[in-house]
């Protein structure tokens, strides 16, 4: 499916479509890494919030945005728009690009390319909210029940329509884990690459003491779990739990939560990581896409004790660079946490287990991405350098052009 329209050596007009710039997270870090890689990019998004200059990669570059941009409220409910998403994402023009990456989790695959074009989607998932989150959107949106919700209903099924046959514009779809290749094969039916999302493993020491404390971080949400963790915490007094992160949850979970229990709220990066490089463990129970935050606490030395359904199976080895939970339920934490605590050594076995965490996580390194993302798109331009069209080491002279 698909095939450029550069001769071989000629520099390329590269297309990035980002769902949505908001915040800056998981998602956001992977197109970091393209915009870095393809520096003459023009990039395409629905809404773009972020503070002007505040993102070093934004700078400088060409972004369009849809009309939702311009509609009431967009800024803070910009996700009440998701009926509009389809019409929106398909109204950018992508006439005389030769490449369009799409770093996708909601519609940015679903973009209308130039015949010639190939189009690859670097998929986070197949559209949640369309899928296995419609009721949690329902609620979200307090449209679970009445006339409005049967309207809701409609719609959103009209959007898994949409989904399904937007995700044959794709040429070649790229999973970030092989939870998420088996979904595209399920839901859209089509093959798809693995490639690890990148982690800047770099930014973590993984030597430092560790002191008796649990720590875990997340977007206070129902499916993070956080509840459930509290709970397993509240059954174990005699083990400290550190809790970062904020959201709407943040008021619920703080009235449940026990004297061992802190809630720290949001908190920025340097505190993090800090926390990360100084706990005995830290702890997970998200049935996650990928999720980047387990592997940046084995980055920082800190056992994963988690929920292995999703990417944590994947990141984190059972006995070695941590614990997987049984079940996703607050007394299966309860004993995992124990089963952990039983395997632990004392003396230097303590830092050997640190750098075993550190090295699992180079495996996800933003090096590693760079390479396989690659290779992978040489392999499927069929060019030696697939930023400038450059084959057998040959860069265009014109390749830092900008084309408008």
């Amino acid at each position: 499916m698909g095939a450029h329209n550069v001769g071989k050596g000629a520099p390329r007009r590269v297309a990035i479509v980002h769902d949505w710039l908001v915040t800056w997270g998981g998602a956001e870090r992977v197109l970091e890494v393209l915009l870095a890689r393809f520096p003459q990019a023009e990039l395409f998004t629905l809404v773009n919030f972020t503070e002007a200059g505040a993102v070093p990669a934004l700078r400088g570059r060409t972004i369009h945005t849809s009309f939702i941009q311009r509609l009431p409220g967009a800024r803070r409910h910009y996700r009440r728009y998701l009926p509009l998403m389809p019409l929106a994402v398909e109204q950018f023009d992508l006439k005389g690009f030769d490449l369009i990456l799409s770093s996708s989790h909601a519609v940015a695959k679903g973009v209308i390319p130039d015949p010639e074009a190939t189009h690859v989607c670097y998929c986070y998932s197949p559209m949640r909210y369309a899928w296995d989150m419609q009721h949690q959107y329902l609620r979200q949106t307090g449209h679970a029940r009445g006339l409005m919700s049967l309207l809701m209903r409609w719609q959103l099924h009209r959007l898994r329509l949409w989904d399904y046959v937007s995700a044959q514009r794709v040429d070649h779809f790229i999973a970030i884990s092989r939870y998420i290749q088996r979904r595209i094969e399920r839901v859209y039916r089509r093959e798809a690459q693995v490639i690890y999302p990148p982690v800047q493993v770099a930014r973590y020491r993984y030597d430092r003491p560790r002191q008796n404390f649990y720590v875990t971080a997340a977007r206070m949400v129902p499916y993070k779990r956080l509840d459930l963790i509290i709970e397993a915490f509240n059954a174990m007094p005699d083990k400290s739990l550190l809790v970062i992160g904020d959201g709407p949850e943040q008021r619920r979970l703080q009235a449940m939560a026990g004297p061992n229990v802190s809630l720290l709220g949001y908190q920025p990066d340097s505190v993090l990581i800090d926390h990360l490089e100084k706990a005995r463990a830290f702890v997970y129970m998200a049935e996650e896409d990928f999720g980047i935050l387990p592997v940046e606490a084995q980055a920082a030395g800190a056992p994963v004790i988690g929920y292995p359904v999703g990417g944590v199976g994947e990141t984190v080895l059972h006995g070695q660079t941590g614990w997987h939970v049984a079940e996703q339920t607050a007394e299966a934490l309860v004993e995992a946490v124990g089963d952990f605590e039983a395997s632990l050594e004392g003396g230097d076995a303590a830092l050997l287990r640190a750098l075993r965490c550190h090295q699992q996580a180079q495996r996800f390194d933003v090096a590693v991405f760079e390479q396989a993302l690659g290779e992978s798109l040489a392999h499927i331009t069929g060019d030696d350098d697939p930023v400038t069209g450059a084959v057998d080491g040959q860069q265009d002279p014109q390749a830092t052009t900008v084309r408008q």
